[in-house]
């Protein structure tokens, strides 16, 4: 890189040569200055901004005429033709940028450097196309800086330069005369005149040659006419000899603009230009519809849907209608039908922009916006629009304009006039249908299915405040066609003046139905949080009702499609009146959630007569029942031990409103049971129960019918559409799958019956013969023959049968699966309410083992489960996880069910661990946490209380009473044993399902079970237990032990005792440190190192008196084989982890560790030795005047007098640099780290984080002063080696026993001896020529 930044860098030398001032000032540069350059180039934009302003701040602090100034211009003009294309314009625009900031700069100047750089006649062929393009980056840059319009000179050169660069066409394209038309279109008129006639040329047949330059003729005749009409005299482009010009023109033009997306200029202009020469009309009809829509390509498609976009502000009522109804609208709607819904340009959502920029701009024309709206809508596909029924471009219109449209849509679907629209049929639909299947029949239906859900989806677009009148018309209109029909017409029903010119068949009436019920879906979810309240302060939905009494009573006028029974009519009479009697207290949310089911299920009455008369009754009497049991209560003020039967009723009719598969009947469902789960009893939480269990809806026929009309949806929509052409290509992809699937049925599932069958036919047909029998062949005759082709052709048809029953069977039951896992689905809804709204709730208990049964089911076939099982799966989860187990409320006074809680608890531990999953198992465990939580109750934050005033009173003082057996129901002689078994199982099993989290939550939770519960770990942390499981029992002890919550538990003597045995423990896995031969048993050593160094934290911080002599003994002892192992590369992955928690403990003991010196090290020369022969060697061959040097310094060395053997030479010149306070640092750490004379490495004396070790009592940590710190600190620490004598350790014993544990016995004198030599030896901490440099010095001094 540095190469070649010093190659980008330097430049070529000028003409007339470079001055030594000038190589002088360009060596001058700064680093920062020149990587300005570097940033420009980059890729990312944010960086080239501020690179390029941090340049001209750059240069504005230093003199215009200096030599950064030349070098920028010089650097910038360079990178405009670099062999990088994408970074040409970014020095261009930085170039712009630096001519507009300094105006002083001249134009010419930097034109001329540009051409005089970049010379076009001498540059060599491989580099022409680099000097193409610098040259035009040049002139772009001096047209971006804003001033080449107002510099004449530079603007002549720039326009001559760009007519030369325009003849290189293979390289640059049309980017030169887009850049003069660019250019020309700034440029004042005065100038422009004196430019056009040496630019254009006065030839019709060179104006329409190319898309530029009929571009700048358009241009020329905007600014300068009269100048034009002067050099050409009188020209009219809208001929019939120009047409097929004209139409070439814009083909060239349209692919030039494909990667931009927008309609190319020349288009553009030559619109404006028919507009302004009123031939409009004749520039639409031959040159768009009959020029550029024959045999058109997509780039010439789309240039004539921009155009129409682009044209539509621009056009009056009439030159509109004529537009939107000819020959391109048509080719649109061809477009939308034939495109691919992958193909990144599908032209719908920019045909939507150009027609919201249209209405949003004409809001005070509302004939404009409905004459565009219904001629979009009247493109059809066989009578189906080609435009989506929710278009947000809908939004946009005025009010006048949308009541119009919603008008005109109510008598196209009542009247439709099929000859008022743009109908076309696809080549596929006209090469594959009959003529007879297009009927019009067909054609009104298509258009009625699509008329209804636009009306829907125009309330997603309306204020409910301001189009209160709208919504009206429009629910009233679907709710009439819905269910009734016209007798006889009537002013008072303005629904019955317009009868259907078609007559409206089933299907029809089900679009209407379907229709109706999503709008009441919109009504009651979009305007949720606006109240959705008609006028006079009533819902929506109430609103209807009245509506369609009324319509029940003009029975003379209006009859029902379905008609009433008389129970039915009686069921409807009811509803009103329970109606009635809820608006009495309807200031009550339970009274509104009634009012709100009453209803909609009285709404679907018409829909499904016989259903919703029994379910009216029972919600009627439910109702009464609930509203009335208030009074009761409130009287009487005691609480019968029965809950009322009514609530049962009630949840059957939820469940099976939720069998429905209706989003609104969902949220009522929800609402009014969050209002009712109050008074749930046990019974009807069964219910819901019974749906939710996996196993008896497997076993028995669910209570609740779960019914779907999506199937009866496709099945009608296949017929209607089966004859387009991508449904037939889908049938017959289908019908291709579904024979492979045969054979593989057949191949992989052979009937033995069959197969029986079949041989016996053979038999009867003598076609089975003997293998070297040839006389049984010629005695089958023709009839025989024929009688058997007969009778195998019926076996095989009824095999065929057969299988597509089996088919059949297989299909069945696996849409009645997804049926009720979206039944169920839709169940758990009710669950989630019950978790949420009533916590407290002791019913809440009866949910965990059959939440928990769905997961394990689920998660059992996850492996080939389907979305359905996913989500099903996923939100019994959420509602277990974050609504049950996590919840801030739980149940309350469970004291006479206390026995039967332990019991589930003992249940639900013996689950967890029977699970062949972990995942599963958790759940089981968390809900057995659960019930821990419960059964503790109130005593939680009673117990939090205390545990915190003990922990303020001291740290030797333990709490009390612990235990919160005596404020709960919890009882510990129960539960203890029950977890005891489980981690028994978890420490002794090969495979067991729990997993240390589990332990540790509940140690956290509860740690008078931890303490129960830790002899056991400490038993099975060492001994004949498996490696992996005492690798575990050491790491719960790590996690548990620091626990604050578990130290409160012991007193002091009890805890002392607990970690002595640890220690033990520890000790005992110790003994085989590094002799690991498998990755648990090396996992149980880090363990274990892991679990040392938390017990001596611990040790350290609670100051415990504690034997560590035979643990320092065992991790002396192997010491030498971890190294070993650590050599040999032994689990190479975790040998450096474990090597460095050795050392970690050994440091806590006072051993410090060595240093490993580096491979490379050079060693100290000794007096007999060359210094120059112990340096490693290098490759190659050394230059004489390094071999000279060296003799001098062996000449030299004998005169500095004797050194000891295995001493540092000391530098004794007074030249040495002062040392700094980091290089200090360095050296003071590898004095301490050098061997001692034995060979042992030195070791630290205790500090603040070390133990002090005694061999014959064991001793505490010494408490740490101030003062022994700041000692430690200045004069180092105390070196105590592994192996030194007794005497040594006494003299440490004794000098810790006077406080000053933490001071040097060395003297102040051979301390600062060791710090000069550390400063001066260049031989440990310098290399290569500051080393050298040093052996000089020494050499000089006398």
């Amino acid at each position: 890189m540095a190469v070649k930044k010093g190659s980008e860098v330097a430049e070529p030398a000028p003409p007339g040569g470079a001055t030594s001032a000038d190589r002088h000032g360009l060596l001058e540069h700064s680093r920062e200055f020149l990587d300005f350059f570097w940033d420009i180039a980059k890729p990312q934009q944010q960086t080239r901004l501020e690179a390029t302003e941090k340049l001209l701040t750059y240069l504005r602090a230093r003199p215009e005429e200096g030599s950064e100034m030349k070098y920028a211009l010089k650097r910038l003009i360079t990178g405009l033709g670099v062999g990088r294309e994408a970074a040409r314009p970014c020095y261009s625009v930085a170039l712009a940028q630096l001519l507009q900031s300094f105006e002083d700069i001249p134009l010419c100047s930097i034109l001329e450097q540009v051409q005089e750089k970049y010379e076009l006649h001498t540059v060599k062929k491989a580099m022409i196309r680099p000097a193409l393009f610098a040259n035009l980056f040049g002139v772009l840059a001096l047209f971006q800086s804003g001033r080449l319009v107002k510099d004449q000179k530079a603007l002549m050169k720039s326009v001559k330069l760009l007519q030369v660069l325009s003849h290189h066409h293979n390289h640059l394209q049309g980017q030169p005369m887009q850049a003069l038309v660019d250019i020309l279109s700034e440029v004042p008129e005065a100038m422009f005149e004196e430019i056009l006639p040496k630019i254009l040329k006065a030839d019709l047949n060179v104006v329409l040659s190319s898309p530029k330059h009929l571009e700048l003729f358009l241009l020329a005749s905007q600014k300068v006419p009269a100048k034009l009409e002067s050099l050409m005299g009188p020209v009219d482009l809208f001929t019939d000899e120009n047409i097929p010009r004209l139409v070439n023109v814009l083909k060239s033009a349209a692919p030039s603009v494909k990667k931009e997306n927008k309609l190319p200029n020349v288009a553009l202009d030559l619109l404006r230009l028919a507009l302004k020469e009123d031939k409009f009309l004749w520039f639409w009809k031959e040159v768009v519809e009959q020029g550029l829509l024959t045999k058109p390509s997509w780039p010439t498609s789309f240039l004539c849907f921009r155009l129409l976009g682009t044209a539509l502000p621009l056009l009056s009522k009439e030159q509109l209608q004529l537009v939107m109804q000819g020959d391109l609208a048509r080719h649109f709607g061809e477009h939308m039908v034939t495109a691919k819904l992958s193909h990144q340009s599908k032209f719908v959502s920019e045909m939507s922009e150009y027609v919201g920029t249209f209405l949003e701009g004409c809001q005070d024309d509302p004939e404009r916006q409905l004459l565009v709206l219904v001629a979009f809508s009247s493109i059809t596909n066989q009578g189906l629009p080609v435009m989506p029924t929710f278009w947000r471009v809908t939004r946009f219109l005025s009010p006048q304009a949308l009541q119009d449209y919603v008008a005109w849509l109510q008598d196209m679907c009542l009247q439709p006039s099929l000859d008022s629209l743009i109908d076309f049929s696809t080549v596929n639909q006209k090469r594959v249908q009959d003529a007879s299947f297009n009927t019009p029949e067909r054609a009104t239906f298509r258009l009625r299915k699509w008329i209804v859900h636009r009306l829907v989806s125009l309330l997603d677009t309306l204020h409910l405040e301001k189009e209160e009148a709208l919504v009206e018309q429009v629910a009233r209109f679907c709710l009439f066609h819905s269910f009734f029909k016209t007798k006889k017409p009537t002013s008072q029903i303005p629904e019955t003046k317009q009868q259907f010119s078609f007559p409206v068949d089933s299907r029809t009436r089900e679009f209407f139905t379907s229709a109706f019920f999503s709008l009441l879906q919109i009504l009651s979810t979009k305007f949720r949080h606006i109240p959705d309240q008609a006028q006079g302060g009533q819902p929506w939905i109430y609103r209807l009702v009245q509506l369609a009494d009324t319509l029940l009573n003009h029975s003379r006028n209006v009859a029902i499609v379905t008609p009433f029974t008389t129970q039915q009519r009686q069921a409807w009479d009811q509803m009103l009146e329970t109606l009635k009697e809820l608006e009495a207290c309807s200031s009550e949310a339970k009274a509104t959630a009634f009012q709100h089911l009453l209803l909609l299920v009285g709404i679907h009455l018409f829909k499904s007569p016989t259903e919703s008369c029994d379910l009216l009754g029972d919600i009627q009497t439910c109702i009464k029942k609930s509203m009335g049991e208030k009074t009761r209560r409130s009287r009487s003020k005691a609480i019968s031990s029965q809950e009322p039967p009514w609530v049962e009723v009630m949840v059957e009719i939820l469940l099976s409103l939720l069998s429905q598969p209706s989003n609104l009947m969902r949220q009522v469902a929800r609402s009014v049971f969050g209002h009712i789960c109050s008074h749930l009893t046990p019974r009807a939480l069964q219910l819901i129960l019974n749906v939710l269990n996996p196993e008896e809806n497997q076993d028995e026929d669910d209570a609740v019918v779960v019914t779907d009309d999506s199937d009866e949806k496709q099945l009608k929509d296949a017929e209607d559409d089966g004859s387009d052409s991508k449904e037939e290509n889908s049938e017959s992809e289908v019908d291709s799958e579904g024979e492979e699937s045969e054979e593989e049925e057949r191949d992989e599932h052979v009937d033995p019956g069959f197969r029986q069958q079949l041989m016996e036919v053979l038999q009867a047909g003598k076609a089975l013969g003997e293998v070297d029998s040839e006389e049984d062949e010629e005695e089958l005759s023709d009839e025989a023959m024929m009688a058997l082709d007969e009778s195998l052709s019926s076996l095989f048809a009824e095999q065929r049968l057969r299988l597509q029953a089996r088919r059949d069977e297989k299909n069945k039951l696996q849409k009645e699966k997804a049926l009720r896992r979206d039944f169920q689905i839709r169940v758990l809804d009710l669950i989630e309410v019950l978790v949420t709204r009533q916590p407290e709730n002791p019913l809440i208990l009866e949910l965990l083992e059959p939440l928990l049964n769905i997961i394990r089911n689920s998660m059992r076939s996850s492996s080939s489960s389907s979305k359905q099982e996913q989500d099903l799966l996923h939100k019994t989860a959420r509602i277990f996880m974050q609504h049950l187990c996590r919840a801030r409320h739980y149940c309350h006074d469970m004291g006479h069910c206390a026995a039967a809680l332990h019991t589930q608890v003992e249940r639900l531990v013996r689950q967890a661990g029977q699970q062949a999953d972990s995942s599963v198992a958790l759940y089981y465990f968390n809900a057995s946490l659960y019930l821990l939580r419960v059964l503790k109750g109130n005593a939680t934050k009673k117990h939090m209380l205390e545990s915190q005033q003990c922990q303020g009173a001291g740290p030797n003082h333990g709490p009390e009473d612990t235990s919160p057996q005596t404020a709960s129901c919890l009882d510990l002689d129960l539960v203890t044993p029950v977890y005891l078994a489980a981690l028994s199982s978890f420490l002794t099993k090969r495979n067991s399902p729990l997993t240390v989290p589990m332990f540790l939550s509940l140690f956290s939770r509860y740690p008078v079970i931890c303490k129960n519960l830790l002899p056991v770990l400490v038993q099975r942390m060492a001994g004949s237990t498996r490696a992996r499981q005492q690798a575990q029992a050491c790491l719960l002890l790590q996690k548990t032990l620091s626990a604050r919550e578990l130290r409160g538990c012991f007193e002091d003597p009890e805890w002392e005792q607990l970690i002595g045995q640890v220690l033990a423990k520890v000790t005992e896995n110790l003994c085989t440190l590094g002799e690991a031969q498998s990755r648990s048993e090396h996992q149980k050593q880090l363990s274990s190192l892991e679990l040392l160094n938390t017990l001596f934290k611990m040790i350290h911080h609670e100051k415990l008196t504690v034997d560590l002599t035979t643990l320092l003994g065992v991790l002396r002892g192997q010491q030498q084989s971890l190294q070993q192992s650590l050599q040999q590369g032994e689990h190479s992955s975790g040998s450096s982890r474990l090597y460095d928690l050795y050392w970690q403990a050994m440091k806590m003991l006072g051993v410090q560790r060595p240093k490993v010196e580096k491979k490379d090290t050079k060693a100290v020369p000794n007096v007999s030795e060359s210094p120059i022969s112990m340096k490693r060697k290098k490759k190659g061959f050394l230059p004489e005047t390094k071999k000279r040097k060296k003799r001098k310094l062996e000449e030299a060395t004998p005169e500095e007098g004797a050194t000891p053997k295995g001493a540092t030479p000391v530098a004794t010149g007074g030249d040495q640099p002062p040392s700094t306070g980091k290089k200090r640092k360095r050296m003071k750490a590898k004095v301490l780290a050098q061997p001692q004379g034995d060979g042992t490495p030195a070791a630290k004396s205790p500090g603040p984080d070390t133990l002090t070790l005694s061999p014959s009592t064991p001793a505490k940590t010494p408490e740490l002063q101030k003062k022994s710190r700041k000692l430690s600190q200045v004069n180092g620490n105390t070196p105590v080696s592994p192996t030194e004598p007794s005497g040594e350790k006494q003299h440490l014993k004794s000098l810790s026993e006077k406080g000053i544990s933490g001071k040097s016995p060395q003297s102040a004198l051979s301390r600062k001896k060791a710090r000069l030599s550390l400063v001066r030896s260049p031989s440990l901490f310098q290399s290569g020529g500051r080393k050298k440099k040093l052996l000089r010095q020494q050499l000089k001094t006398p």
